[in-house]
């Protein structure tokens, strides 16, 4: 996948797209005649993303930047009269990810005040919009890109979360049941019921560590807890 800018013109926003390019795992970037383009500057500004910085390519014009690929997603702000294959991130990410013959496939953003122009457009296989508040519905380039990079990602099957250092199974029956005999009587220990119904407050309790659920560590630690408020009112260390 190519992230392609066309006539950009801040240095900072390219350095901005590098680093969202680097977050999502995107890792070729093409500039056509952009206003200015120091790798190093680049470097400082976006730490740790001189992998892809090594990898830019720099045009004179969008037709050559254009030439090898198969499939173009222009991107726009702007609402046109033409005919246009409009789509959205999501929508255009999905389309990318289950035609992999695409490739390489460009997603093209224009130049920050003006955008593509509808001849740029014509050159596009598809056309994507961001949908944001109509009240303030530009995004900055750097914004842009996040989005469609971040749709790409979830498309293609993101990373799984880490898991846990320490797995336990869900809580039994029989550790949930000690469980609320503790709690009622940590509970009781504090006068915490006072002249509230305790079956009502302890029917709540269930419910909400019913609703969460335990497993069998954390019913654990819950009872721990229990045990040291006991241990506390009754003054034992």
């Amino acid at each position: 996948m190519i992230v392609l800018l066309h006539r950009p013109q801040d240095l900072v926003n390219i350095a901005g797209v590098v680093r969202v390019m680097k977050n999502f795992g995107l890792k070729d970037l093409r500039l056509v005649a952009p206003v200015e383009f120091d790798a190093h500057r680049i470097g400082g500004i976006a730490h740790k993303t001189g992998d892809i910085v090594r990898r830019v390519r720099v045009f004179p014009a969008l037709d050559e930047a254009l030439a090898d690929c198969r499939f173009v997603v222009g991107f726009t702000a702007r609402g046109r009269t033409a005919k246009r294959n409009l789509l959205r991130p999501r929508q255009a990410a999905a389309e990318l990810v289950a035609h992999p013959e695409y490739q390489p496939a460009a997603l093209l953003f224009g130049p920050e005040d003006k955008g593509l122009s509808n001849d740029e457009l014509d050159l596009c296989h598809r056309v994507v919009t961001v949908p944001t508040n109509p009240a303030y519905p530009s995004l900055n380039l750097v914004q842009a890109v996040a989005v469609m990079a971040y749709e790409l990602l979830v498309a293609g099957g993101e990373p799984g979360f880490k898991a846990p250092r320490r797995k336990a199974p869900p809580a039994s029956q029989q550790q949930m049941e000690r469980l609320f005999a503790d709690a009622d009587r940590a509970l009781a220990a504090i006068d915490f019921f006072k002249t509230r119904n305790p079956e009502a407050i302890m029917r709540t309790v269930r419910e909400v560590l019913h609703r969460t659920p335990l497993d069998a560590r954390e019913a654990e630690l819950v009872r721990a807890m229990c045990f040291e408020v006991l241990k506390a009112v009754s003054g034992e260390r």
